[in-house]
């Protein structure tokens, strides 16, 4: 048991000590002024964003873009709010392109079928998607359109930041949703990427249209952004780029209650099951047995040093990449003051969310979802 134990945190250190150098080798993004302009449609699909739109539409209405090239798609799912006055109310008369469209549920996943029927409509070929409780910066579009005429892409995956208050139930969120994103940008810079984020995600109409779009993955209720990502890697693999820049980086907020933080990561846990990836699926047994490990130490054993080891093993590997990670999305302090916390914290949490998603339904937006 020892020695197997000993081997799987061999197999954890490289793995992130990978990642972490990964994460330094993807180099920030550094564009230039241009007088030519990517066409843009944005969909942003909500439901019940009443809160949170105004945010969203002030961002918008602060683009440091030639939003002639843009349009900007709104799909309300079926909000009993009044989210979609508030859209109106905000761009009418502001001369920006907008379209309100009414969610067309025809799978067991509202935001695919959002996100598809927008597109089907879409003007443009190059759709960016972004949430509706987000915020955007000003230079947005202006680095995506940089990027995009000189990488030439199929799709770009970009950074998405936390605002968090200093409270343990939001800096916890911060660290781990931190360390998706070190993950996701790690696993670029080691060629492998695996991760993305569908609140900062472009890509070309004409490849998702190709592709047949969310075909396959629609009974799956999550999973808008990984599993299109893994139809575009598939195919177009040194296409899928990450554009590592803060001027474009969406931020948005955690949630506010335990029984939302437990709702939300079983909806992103239920998804790894499906994903076609069997080294994807490697990846999150190896965490999985790590975050056991620590669990069953202090369960299964009266030594102090034997329940000790593992977590304080496990909190060593895990710094080497939130350091970068949390230099580059400006969280330092949060880093100093929570990651002890976060890090004991945190294989508790991860192993009763992997067992939560194996056997029970989750609540989002007020719909109860299956696996």
């Amino acid at each position: 048991m020892i020695y197997l134990l000993i081997f799987l945190y061999v197999l954890y250190a490289v793995l992130i000590i990978s990642l972490a150098i990964g994460f330094t080798r993807v180099k920030e993004f550094t564009y230039k002024t241009s007088t030519q302009f990517t066409k843009f449609t944005v969909i942003i699909p909500f439901r019940n964003e009443s809160e949170k739109l105004p945010l969203l539409l002030n961002s918008i209405l602060e683009l440091n873009y030639n939003l002639e090239f843009v349009e900007f798609l709104f799909i309300d799912d079926a909000s009993s709010d009044n989210s979609t006055e508030i859209v109106a109310n905000t761009l009418k008369e502001t001369g920006i392109n907008y379209t309100i469209l009414k969610n067309k549920r025809v799978s067991n996943s509202p935001k695919k079928d959002a996100i598809t029927s927008a597109i089907a409509v879409a003007k443009n070929n190059w759709i960016v998607t972004t949430d509706a409780d987000c915020i955007l910066p000003k230079e947005w579009l202006k680095v995506f359109s940089c990027f995009i005429k000189e990488k030439q892409p199929k799709m770009v995956v970009a950074p998405v930041n936390y605002i968090v208050k200093n409270t343990s139930l939001e800096q916890f969120q911060l660290l781990d949703f931190m360390s998706l994103q070190a993950t996701t940008i790690g696993g670029f810079g080691i060629g492998f990427p695996f991760l993305c984020n569908g609140a900062n995600l472009a890509y070309r109409k004409d490849v998702f249209l190709e592709l047949d779009g969310f075909k396959g993955n629609t009974k799956i209720a999550s999973g808008d952004d990984i599993f299109l990502f893994e139809k575009f890697k598939q195919v177009y693999k040194k296409k899928v780029q990450f554009l590592k820049s803060k001027d474009a980086m969406v931020t948005t907020f955690p949630v506010t209650t335990n029984s939302d933080l437990i709702n939300q990561r079983v909806r992103w846990a239920s998804k790894t099951s499906n994903l076609k990836s069997i080294f994807v699926k490697l990846i999150g047994l190896l965490i999985f047995l790590i975050n056991l490990s620590v669990v069953l130490s202090i369960f299964l054993s009266n030594n102090l040093l034997f329940i000790l080891t593992p977590i304080f093993v496990k909190i060593c590997i895990d710094i080497l990449l939130f350091i970068p990670a949390m230099n580059f999305y400006s969280h330092k302090k949060s880093f100093y003051k929570w990651y002890l916390f976060s890090s004991i914290l945190y294989p508790f949490f991860s192993v009763f969310i992997v067992f939560k998603s194996l056997f029970y339904k989750y609540n989002w937006k007020g719909r109860t979802f299956k696996k």
